[in-house]
This record gives C-alpha cells, sequence and structure tokens, in this order.
C-alpha cells in the first residue's frame, strides 16, 4: 500500500480524490483499456449503422439495385454482429472495473484497519466505517466501470459530427455546439449536487454510527428505560437525513429530467432541420434517414455523458471518504530495528511500578477501574508505555511478536457469526479434550449442553442468542485455549453470578499452571485464589501480598474490596 496516494492527514481535497482514483485506475488498467476499446468499437458501430441504412436506401432502393442493396445489407448485419460482440465484451470489462474497484478498496481499507488496531475505534465512529462498506465502494467501483462507455460516448459525438459536417454543414453547426450546450447547463448541477451528496453522506454516516451504538447497548437501554429516549433520537436524526436526502434528490431528479429533455430537444431539432433540407432537395432521402438515425442514436451518448458525470461526482465524494480511512496512522509504530523478546521473564509496567513474576496467577485490584484498564492497555502495548519483557522493551519489538507472548481479554471482545468451535478455536488446533477443559475452567458446560449441536451450534453475529454472562464465559474460554505465555484479562467473571465466580477462580490457576496470568478486578472470590495481589490507587502500585494479609494491613485495600466505608 506504500503507492496509495496519501496526503496530509485532515480534510480530503479534491486532488487527493481525483489521485486515489487514479491509482486504482493505475492498478487495472488493461482492463479499463479493454473495456474503453471495446465500449469505443460498441458504439462506434451504432453510430455508422445510420449511415448504412442511408447508403441502401439511396443505392439500394430508390435506384431498385438489387445487388447493391443486398451489399449494404450484408454490410448492415456485419455490424450488427460486431457491435453485439463489443458489447458483451465492454459489459464484461465494465463489471469487473467496477468489482475490482469496488473490493480493492475494502482490501486497502481492511488491511489499512488491521494495522491501526485500537487507533480505529478512538479516530473514526465505527458507523461511519460501516458507511464506507456499504456505500462509498460502490460508487467509487461506478466511477471507475463508467470509463468504457464515457469514452465511447466522447469518441462517437466526436464521429457523427464529422460525417454531419462532411454531409450538411447546417446539421454538423448544431450537433457540434448543441453537445456542449447540454454539457454546460449539466455542469451547472454538478457542484450543488456535489455539495448536497456531500452532506448527505456525512450525515448517513452519523445516523449509522447512532444505530450501531443502539443496537450494542439495547439490553441496558432497555434496562434503564432509555429505549424511547434514543428511539426519539434516532427518529430526529433519522427524518434529518431524509431531508438531506431529498435536498439531494431534487437535483439528481433534474439532472436526470436535463438528460431525457435536452437530447429530446436535440432529436427534434436535428429531424426537423433535415426534413427542410430534404423537402428543399439540398439531401437526399436515405440522407434525412441518416440523420434521423444520427439524432436518435446521439441520445445514448449524450445521456452517457451526463451520466459519466454524476457517477464521478459521487465517486469523488466516496474516495474522499476512503481518504480520511487510509490517511489515519496508528498510535503506536513499529521500531526501525525490531529486538526479539525473550520467551519468559518478568512483565514489568514502569508508570505504575506493576510486576508481573513469570508463572504467577496476579490479581490487579485498582481503586478506579480505568486505572486498571489503562495498565492492561500499557501491558499489552495498545497504549504507550515504558513497559519491560525481561528487560527488553515492548516499544523496540514488532507488534507480532508482541501479541505472541502476551494476549489482553477484556469485556469488548466480540463473538464474531459462525460455528461455536471456530469461534473458541479460531486457529484449528485444538481438539475436543481441550475445547471442553477450556470449557470447564470458565464452567461455561451448561452453555455447550444447552445447544442442539452442541460445538457445531451456529453462533449468530454479536452471539445475540446468548446472555451476558453466557458471552462472556465464552469469551473466557477462547482466551484460555489460545494459552499465551502471559494472559491479561479485565474483569473476566464481572457478568457472572456468584456461584459460577467462584467455580472459575479455583479452576483459572490450575488451568494457567506454569504460565503467566493476571486477572483485573476486585472480586473477593477471585482475589482469595490469586498467588500475589497488587493493590492500584491513583494508578500507581501501593501494596502488594496475598489476599488476607491485606485484608488485615491495608485499611484502603479493605475498602475498595468490601465496599466498605471503615478506610
Amino acid at each position: 500500500m506504500r503507492s496509495l496516494p496519501l496526503a496530509d492527514p485532515g480534510t480530503p481535497d479534491t486532488r487527493s480524490a481525483i489521485r486515489y482514483l487514479w491509482w486504482l485506475a493505475s492498478r487495472q488498467s488493461r482492463t479499463i483499456g479493454l473495456g474503453m476499446f471495446f465500449g469505443i468499437t460498441w458504439m462506434l458501430v451504432g453510430a455508422l449503422i445510420p449511415m448504412v441504412i442511408g447508403k441502401a436506401i439511396d443505392a439500394g432502393i430508390t435506384t431498385k439495385d438489387t445487388s447493391a442493396l443486398a451489399r449494404w445489407a450484408g454490410a448492415f448485419l456485419l455490424l450488427g454482429l460486431v457491435q453485439a460482440g463489443s458489447g458483451i465484451m465492454r459489459h464484461r470489462n465494465a463489471v469487473f472495473n467496477w468489482m475490482s474497484a469496488n473490493f480493492r478498496t475494502v482490501q486497502a481499507v481492511v488491511r489499512h484497519a488491521n494495522r491501526l488496531g485500537a487507533t480505529l475505534p478512538k479516530r473514526m465512529a465505527t458507523g461511519e466505517v460501516v458507511a464506507i462498506g456499504a456505500a462509498d465502494t460502490s460508487h467509487i467501483g461506478n466511477a471507475l466501470d463508467i470509463t468504457a462507455r464515457g469514452s465511447a460516448a466522447i469518441v462517437s459525438l466526436v464521429t457523427v459530427t464529422v460525417i454531419l459536417l462532411t454531409a450538411s454543414v447546417k446539421l454538423g453547426l448544431v450537433v457540434l455546439l448543441g453537445v456542449p450546450v447540454q454539457m454546460a447547463v449539466v455542469s451547472l448541477l454538478i457542484k450543488p449536487l456535489h455539495r448536497r451528496q456531500q452532506a448527505y453522506r456525512d450525515q448517513q454516516g452519523a445516523l449509522t454510527g447512532r444505530a450501531v451504538d443502539i443496537v450494542a447497548g439495547l439490553r441496558v437501554l432497555r434496562g434503564i428505560g432509555g429505549e424511547q429516549v434514543f428511539a426519539e433520537r434516532y427518529r430526529t436524526q433519522s427524518q434529518q437525513l431524509r431531508e438531506a436526502g431529498v435536498r439531494a434528490a431534487r437535483i439528481d431528479s433534474l439532472l436526470e429530467s436535463i438528460q431525457v429533455l435536452m437530447p429530446g430537444l436535440f432529436l427534434a431539432l436535428v429531424t426537423w432541420l433535415g426534413a427542410r433540407l430534404a423537402v428543399a432537395g439540398e439531401i437526399r432521402p436515405g440522407e434525412l434517414a441518416s440523420f434521423y438515425g444520427y439524432a436518435a442514436f446521439l441520445v445514448m451518448p449524450m445521456r452517457t455523458l451526463a451520466e459519466m458525470l454524476e457517477k464521478m461526482t459521487r465517486g469523488h465524494v466516496s474516495a474522499g471518504r476512503v481518504l480520511q480511512v487510509l490517511r489515519l496512522e496508528p498510535e503506536i509504530t513499529a521500531p526501525a530495528s525490531p529486538l526479539p523478546l525473550p520467551e519468559h521473564g518478568t512483565l514489568v509496567d514502569v508508570k505504575s511500578g506493576l510486576s508481573l513474576r513469570p508463572g504467577v496467577l496476579t490479581v490487579l485490584a485498582a481503586d478506579r477501574p480505568e486505572d486498571a484498564i489503562e495498565i492492561a492497555d500499557r501491558l499489552g502495548r495498545y497504549a504507550e508505555g515504558e513497559v519491560t519483557l525481561g528487560g527488553v522493551p515492548l516499544a523496540a519489538a514488532t507488534r507480532d511478536d508482541v501479541r505472541a507472548r502476551i494476549l489482553v481479554a477484556d469485556n469488548n471482545a466480540r463473538l464474531f457469526s459462525g460455528p461455536l468451535r471456530e469461534e473458541l478455536d479460531p486457529t484449528g488446533t485444538a481438539g475436543d479434550e481441550q475445547i471442553m477443559s477450556a470449557l470447564r475452567t470458565a464452567s461455561a458446560e451448561e452453555v455447550i449442553d444447552a445447544l442442539p449441536d452442541g460445538l457445531g451450534a451456529f453462533v449468530a453475529e454479536r452471539g445475540r442468542e446468548f446472555s451476558g454472562g453466557q458471552q462472556q464465559r465464552l469469551r473466557l474460554a477462547r482466551a484460555l485455549l489460545a494459552d499465551p505465555p502471559i494472559l491479561i484479562m479485565v474483569e473476566p467473571t464481572s457478568a457472572v453470578d456468584a456461584h459460577t465466580e467462584a467455580r472459575i477462580a479455583r479452576r483459572i490457576g490450575p488451568a494457567r499452571q506454569g504460565r503467566t496470568t493476571l486477572l483485573a478486578g476486585t472480586s473477593p472470590l477471585l482475589l482469595d485464589q490469586a498467588d500475589h495481589v497488587a493493590f492500584v490507587e491513583d494508578g500507581k502500585v501501593v501494596a502488594e501480598g496475598t489476599h488476607r494479609d491485606l485484608l488485615a494491613t491495608e485499611p484502603r485495600y479493605r475498602a475498595v474490596v468490601t465496599r466498605s466505608v471503615d478506610a
């Protein structure tokens, strides 16, 4: 992706969007060239058919020359076959160009989103990214699709103009002046259409983001009685989007009507002038038929040019949106000369003073939950911080090396759609016994037992068929199956009942024996099973020891864990 035409971060400008479209075109120049060649052949043949008909009338029908009529009829048949064949190839290459530009853009966005990692949701709303995949990629594909017919329209207009100028200067001048007039009228609508489409696209992304937020938090909204409030807000914003769409549609409908009206008037004018010339004896009957055919034919290239301007405008707006994603830079960059991380060692967060000893089950109890999340993000290198593993800074290692040794699992993790076995074991390396062992550790056996197909059951999007506690236990089982050297879990039992939490707390230690594990939470059930407890206040480790020792000696810890105020 180094060759992507990305400018400085900020609002995409016209040149950047055009450069992006040009970059896409250069990646598929062969099929675009073939599409234009077959498109020009297809439409140019259509432009020659009226001339063949006129010659057949003048040389064959008027003079009653059967052989001449047969020759021109054969020429007409040949042109028809060439037009059919070139039309098929033109359409094939145009569809390929549309799909290629569409999916190249999808690949570029997805690849860059993977590189951005945790930076993307911080910088751009989920709805905006969804809208890019739902609409913008298709508009970019349309901008390259129209090149086949757009180039053909230009060539055919030039060809017909030359033919008409040769036969009649008046009719040639009408065509020569009529096309620019239509293009000038259409161009007057392009700028307001561009502006209104941009406003509509902005509101569409915002509304999609709100819809994503509502769906994700629907259970919470129902629990606090806020469902109706958010529904009203969504309805209001939806009406604003509808109004923006209507404003854009007014210009669009006017553009569509002009695409019909202007060629229709042009057709009537050329036909009227041709009839007058035929009555005056300046042209023959066959030439009159040809002129009418040219006028009827010109409706298609003139409409195609207007369509090309419209699709290029939409593609330009969409390319600007795509560039907003591609211009984002990850907060954490790879080092120029990476160092390898050791297989084992103490993981140290210098800012908080937390040290995770190898093979020890540590529980981090913080007076503020956000402090525990920040520490977990630094330990997993999702945020910048001075963190070392065995004395080697994580900042000096590659992201892949860090991810291979440290796994951070929090409650924002998703359950994706697909078979449950693949959801729990994405790599496909674990056997049934290993999967069931992880499920037992997570106390999720009854979740599997309740499914008719067991591990083969299909998981819906976000695992919506499971309760919050069931989802959390399945995510815990997935993290345990990954079996990383260092596993960091934030509030892994916050959504389960006390009996289930007690079982999980007893089983995690033996399941992770010999490997480093950090649990962030203040549940006494988890803390009592820990080998080591670190108490964090204001982002710093202020006390360490066992759960029972800290209860006896540290009143601040006791206040946080027991929810009391005796401190």
